[in-house]
């Protein structure tokens, strides 16, 4: 068993399938999923796992180039807007409806428990070199 790093066996074979310019969203459990994506639901119930927990651990395993999240989020949850602005120097905002069109196109998909609206963020793949 891994001591350290995600321990979600489907998630962390999910991620290593994951290659340059493929999308991974992350969404609340309010998000509609889309068929197709392969889904990877972390949900326990309300707020467990948070989607900043969730985000965080994302990001310590990812090379992530962009992400996308809805001009919603700004009024709507501030602590999410908050956090997308502290972990992405330049996010891209789009309507809400247009991330759920976008989501279509992930390549992964994790659902966090996270309870409050619009704690959704589309995460492009980078490379490490």
């Amino acid at each position: 068993m891994k001591k350290a790093g995600i321990l979600n066996r489907h998630l962390a074979g999910a991620l290593a399938e994951l290659g340059h310019g493929d999308g991974v969203l992350v969404c609340d459990v309010g998000m509609p999923i889309p068929d197709g994506p392969r889904v990877v639901d972390l949900a326990f119930r309300a707020g467990v796992p948070s989607f900043a927990e969730v985000l965080e651990g994302l990001l310590a395993e990812l090379v992530v180039e962009g992400a996308t999240a809805a001009t919603e989020v700004r009024e709507a949850n501030p602590e999410a807007a908050a956090l997308l602005d502290e972990h992405f120097a330049e996010p891209a905002w789009v309507p809400h409806e247009r991330l759920k069109e976008l989501s279509a196109g992930a390549r992964l998909i994790v659902r966090t428990g996270e309870a409050r609206p619009y704690a959704n963020v589309l995460l492009r793949c980078g490379v490490f070199f």
